[in-house]
């Protein structure tokens, strides 16, 4: 077994490895030595880039795919119980590893960061691992989005720390057991799992409750649910860091100026006024790097060295990414899917956007989601000046009978909103063509497939 490698983990069989949780996991397990394997629905870049790392990686999911002597299979809550790389793991006594246990695994005697909530977990994970390597501290970092810079989602660092992105929505951040945890914001999300906010509650109660001893709790003090999980975890055991824009907050954002497309944010840590840039836009994303900047000075890493290191985080692909420009329009992807997510991205674009207008070319993600936020989802879409609104994208879940993307039409034009709906995503190149003037921003948002429109609306707009 290759030094480093994790007990029956040298020669792992992933199903679903294109995944942006799975392909970080194997990407760490390949740099370590170990012999890695796997499948995966279609074709990806993911997928050339795994093989160029030496992992096989095979399109499709068939029993022959998985070898005999595998070391174990590696899944994640979206695999089927009826899939047929499962079933031959069961026929040849393979042991079956949720990825969650296998991220656990590669923290295992490193000193790990876990960034969990709501929404803004991927930009905040990254602007640790670009900015702790920014400081040659070489972390290891598992990331659900690709970085602008170095161009990865994972990697495996020679360094003691280990950051990563901590997933509420199937329970797996209970397996964690980070030194630092960073609380974003607590929301009702992943309505399939859980049914209450009670539900969400306990639930980062338990990830709270798995921070080391002497470890440290770094969570909002702006956010609603997350000062009520603060009183929760208060004196359960971990010291509690909060910050954020409350005048009680242990650090304290006492200014974000906007710079264009970038921030200049100054905050009180520990008695001291740091000013620091943060490159991408919004307030959001401000403070989420308020939050990576109290995590790291809680590891030990000093706050002056830091602050200006988060500069160097440029973006994550699907965050706020300037696809290009054509015709005097920008056309931006976001990555955005939650209401609040598309609240916090559609204002930073306003302040971006100047004298011009914002169109956005907007599909819901899951059925489940839209059933429980589609008004809510319609109401964020009232700060565009003009939305295209696609089919419900499915990813893992079935059709619910009654639930579209018109309840999201309906809301949005309920609350002002110049709201089209658009079934034929073919179209959607020359509709917002026809839109779109210079100096507009054009943006695509979701979590499904509607990245893959942006170089089409480009492409029509350069003709």
């Amino acid at each position: 077994m290759a030094p480093g490698l994790p007990p029956a983990m040298d020669r792992p069989h992933f199903i679903g490895i294109g995944g942006a949780g799975m392909s970080g996991i194997a990407k760490i397990l390949a740099q370590r030595g170990a012999a890695v394997a796997g499948s995966d629905a279609k074709e990806s870049a993911t997928a050339e880039a795994l093989r160029a790392l030496g992992v096989t990686v095979h399109i499709g999911h068939a029993a022959g795919h998985l070898a005999d002597d595998a070391s174990c299979v590696v899944v994640s809550s979206a695999i089927r119980k009826d899939n047929p790389e499962l079933a031959r793991a069961a026929e040849l006594g393979v042991p079956v590893v949720h990825r969650s246990d296998a991220l656990a695994a590669l923290m295992d005697g490193l000193r790990p960061i876990a960034v969990a909530g709501t929404h803004g977990k991927t930009t905040t994970t990254s602007m640790l691992a670009v900015s702790l390597g920014e400081l040659g501290l070489r972390p290891s970092y598992a990331i659900g989005g690709d970085l602008d810079a170095p161009g990865s989602n994972a990697l495996h660092g020679d360094g003691d720390i280990f950051v990563a992105e901590a997933d509420e929505s199937d329970r797996s951040f209970h397996k964690y057991a980070p030194d630092v945890a960073i609380v974003l914001n607590v929301e009702l999300d992943h309505h399939a799992n859980y049914a209450s906010m009670e539900e969400i509650y306990d639930s980062f109660v338990t990830f709270a409750d798995r921070i080391t001893e002497g470890g440290t709790l770094v969570i909002s003090a702006d956010q609603d649910g997350a000062r009520e999980l603060t009183r929760r975890v208060a004196g359960r055991g971990p010291r509690v860091v909060t910050y954020g824009e409350a005048q009680d907050a242990d650090v304290r954002v006492l200014s974000v100026e906007p710079q264009g497309l970038k921030s200049e944010v100054t905050v009180l840590l520990d008695g001291q006024e740091l000013t620091f840039t943060v490159s991408v836009p919004g307030r959001h994303y401000a403070l989420n790097a308020v939050a990576a900047l109290a995590a790291g000075a809680a590891l030990g890493v000093p706050a002056a060295e830091l602050a200006p290191a988060i500069a160097a985080y440029t973006g994550v692909k699907r965050r706020l990414q300037l696809k290009g420009e054509a015709a005097g329009a920008q056309v931006i992807d976001s990555y955005a899917h939650h209401p609040t997510e598309m609240t916090a991205d559609l204002q930073a674009m306003r302040s971006a956007a100047g004298d011009g207008r914002i169109v956005v070319v907007y599909q819901p993600h899951l059925f489940s989601r839209t059933q429980e936020l589609g008004k809510e989802m319609g109401e964020a879409l009232a700060l565009a000046d003009a939305s295209l609104v696609l089919d419900i994208y499915p990813a893992r879940e079935d059709p619910i009978p009654g639930i579209t993307s018109e309840l999201v039409v309906d809301a949005a034009r309920a609350a002002g909103a110049d709201v089209t709906p658009v079934h034929d995503k073919s179209e959607v190149p020359s509709l917002v063509a026809g839109m779109t003037k210079p100096g507009d921003l054009v943006l695509t948002m979701g979590a499904g497939d509607v990245t893959d429109l942006g170089p089409l609306i480009l492409d029509r707009l350069s003709k």
